[in-house]
Parts: C-alpha cells; sequence; structure tokens
C-alpha cells in the first residue's frame, strides 16, 4: 500500500519538479535569442513565457487534485505556486550574464498562468 502512495506521489510531483528545473535550465542559458527578427523573436520568447508558466499552472493543479485537494483550493494553489516560481524565476536571471529579470515578464507569465487556471474553472463547469 505503501509502495502504491510513493508511486503515486512520484507520478503527480516528478512532472511539476522535472518542468520547474527546465523554466529554471532556459533561464540559466545567457542571451536566449532565435535567428528571427527581434520584433518576431520578441513576440515568440513572450508567447513561450505564457506557455511555460500555463504547462506548470495545469502540472501543478494536475497534482493537487490527485492528492485529493479540493478544486477551489488546487486552483488557487497552483496559480500562487506558479506566481511565486515566476517572481523568483525573474530574480534568478538578475544574476545570470545577458539576462534581466523584469516585472513585464512576471505579468506575461501571470497570463498564461490565469489563462490556464480560466480554462480549467471553466472546463469543469461543463
Amino acid at each position: 500500500m505503501l509502495n502504491k502512495e510513493i508511486n503515486n506521489y512520484i507520478k503527480l510531483w516528478l512532472p511539476v519538479f522535472l518542468w520547474c528545473g527546465l523554466i529554471y535550465y532556459f533561464s540559466s542559458i545567457p542571451s536566449l535569442k532565435s535567428d528571427f527578427s527581434s520584433d518576431v523573436d520578441f513576440v515568440l520568447r513572450k508567447i513561450a513565457h505564457m506557455s511555460e508558466y500555463g504547462i506548470l499552472t495545469f502540472l501543478f493543479f494536475r497534482a493537487s487534485i490527485g492528492q485529493k485537494l479540493y478544486f477551489r483550493k488546487a486552483i488557487a494553489h497552483s496559480v500562487i505556486f506558479s506566481i511565486v516560481f515566476a517572481i523568483t524565476d525573474e530574480y534568478h536571471q538578475l544574476f545570470v550574464y545577458g539576462r534581466e529579470g523584469s516585472l513585464r515578464d512576471i505579468f506575461i507569465d501571470s497570463l498564461g498562468i490565469f489563462f490556464v487556471a480560466f480554462s480549467i474553472y471553466k472546463k469543469r463547469k461543463k
């Protein structure tokens, strides 16, 4: 029984931790840019910000629900965790050569977070 609980816990939370690690890894890369024009590169990077934090929100929600947390609490915890992680990620970027932390990116990350949280909420309503 305990082994099953441990396996379930790993199945639910390992993707959250791996995704956080991936976000942290990409934040550690100096001057992360594409070969597109600066305008296109800017838009692609902001879409990536929204997407990566939307995915983090979904993974955290999935793990919270799997641990039998109430629906509203699971959404709230997912949003709070993702925003706090976005803030710490931008802080981390202050110390990476060629990168900068910005409040604008936290706002953009939050758009992805709230979009996914709203989508989860609306899907449950159906």
